[in-house]
């Protein structure tokens, strides 16, 4: 069966999806023929070279299909009924459980949230603050995970202590300044699993492990990490572990997830709704949720939701995890590879300590201006990253050698100019009904 064929016949099938099926690629397909099969399934995977999952990610059609299929229900049928409602809980269940099977996590630790930053606030939040705490982070955190340390600076007094990391590359440094801030006795370490600015990855399990040994409890940012590479939280030693839907899980915006330890799931969350309460009444008498969807304090757009479930299976069960953590791993190394070996190129990312996302700066060059440039050139999908003055790519599992190829010729472009000397850019001369080109 050919490629072509493969992707019609699945793009066919989506169409007719019901809620529950799944579309399976055909087993034992050749490495080539399956990626051509997925991307064309993940149609945004056309519209230019897709390097920028850290920031969101393509939709699979299938996802699609299905949240638009929820929406024409609540087109035709509206959303007030109680059966409606029944089946918006039902949704959620499915959700929590796709991601309790991502995470290999126990149902009951696995809460769904709006974002990362939802789930950080709500884990932070969670902790008993007062005047005089002092808590532990890095400055290459994202606000999502700053903002409520900064947020409790600002009303409680609370002492952040900043690790100095440089690039995050060396766990020997990460680790003495890590032992060294332990020392003040904080209440909590928040950091990333990976970070958003230069990609390097953390020794989460080995600081877990100090943080606890001190007293403290660690919070993790896994935006980075949760869809992009494998991540057990009950083998990392930590407290939290808040991330995205829309990033490396492919799904909608306005969706993440939140595990929870056996310990965290026993806190009073700083907020409260319908859904943090097995059991509530007018006057007071009410159950907390025994478990992490105590977290859980408002509502969710439900075709959102019933997005994300569909991605989390479109991954598992079509694309397949294993293959997807180790092709974009791979790839992600030969982008390391390729960019590292330009001249006048820095690759900030260490590849002894990578997930997927590499950034870099090209000598001369300030982030914007190469930004500028080479998304002009090469029709990339990327960002840069404030703080470090670099460009970022985040390499999927879709991404090919030719894409990179491409897309290094690009960089290589730049690395042999400066914003002065580079050569001008083609442009397309629009013309007008009598034949002239228009101004």
């Amino acid at each position: 069966m050919g490629v072509a064929t493969v992707a019609a016949a699945l793009r066919g099938r989506t169409r007719k999806a019901r809620r529950y099926h799944t579309d399976v690629l055909p087993p034992n397909l050749p490495d080539d023929d399956k990626v051509a099969a997925i991307r064309e399934l993940l149609p945004a995977t056309a519209a230019g070279i897709y390097l920028n999952t850290g920031s969101a990610g393509p939709l699979p059609a299938e996802t699609v299909a299905a949240m638009r299929e929820q929406e024409d229900r609540e087109l035709a049928a509206g959303r007030g009924h109680p059966d409606s409602f029944e089946d918006a809980k039902e949704r959620m269940a499915e959700a929590r459980g796709a991601l309790a099977a991502l995470l290999s996590a126990d149902l009951d630790a696995v809460a769904l949230t709006h974002s990362t930053t939802d789930g950080m606030n709500a884990a932070v939040a969670s902790l008993p603050w007062a005047p005089g705490d002092r808590v532990v982070t890095t400055r290459h955190e994202h606000p999502g995970g700053l903002g409520p340390l900064l947020a409790l600076r600002d009303r409680l007094g609370v002492t952040i202590d900043f690790l100095d990391l440089g690039n995050g590359d060396d766990d020997a440094r990460t680790m003495a300044a890590l032992a060294s801030a332990l020392e003040l006795r904080p209440r909590a370490v928040v950091l990333s699993h990976v970070l958003w600015t230069t990609g390097a990855v953390m020794p989460i399990a080995r600081i877990g492990a100090a943080a606890r040994d001190a007293g403290a409890v660690t919070i993790v940012d896994a935006a980075q990490s949760v869809g992009a590479i494998s991540v057990h939280p009950d083998e990392l030693d930590v407290d939290t572990v808040a991330f995205a839907g829309q990033k490396w899980l492919l799904g909608p915006e306005g969706m993440g997830g939140l595990w929870a330890s056996t310990a965290a799931q026993g806190r009073l969350p700083i907020a409260a709704g319908w859904f943090a309460f097995e059991r509530f009444s007018m006057d007071g008498d009410v159950a907390w949720q025994p478990n992490a969807r105590r977290f859980e304090w408002t509502n969710f757009h439900r075709p959102s939701v019933t997005g994300l479930a569909r991605s989390l299976g479109w991954l598992a069960m079509s694309v397949g995890l294993p293959w997807a953590f180790e092709r974009a791993g791979r790839m992600a190394h030969a982008a390391h590879d390729r960019l590292a070996s330009i001249p006048g190129v820095r690759v900030v990312t260490p590849k002894h300590a990578m997930a997927t996302l590499v950034s870099f700066s090209i000598d001369g060059w300030s982030a914007e201006a190469a930004y500028e440039e080479l998304t002009a050139r090469t029709f990339a999908i990327i960002r840069t990253v404030p703080g470090v003055d670099a460009l970022r790519i985040s390499v999927g599992f879709w991404t090919t050698a030719e894409e990179l190829d491409r897309f290094a010729e690009g960089v290589e472009l730049l690395a042999r100019h400066t914003p002065e000397t580079v050569p001008p850019r083609r442009r397309l001369a629009v013309l007008g009904a009598d034949g002239r080109p228009i101004d």
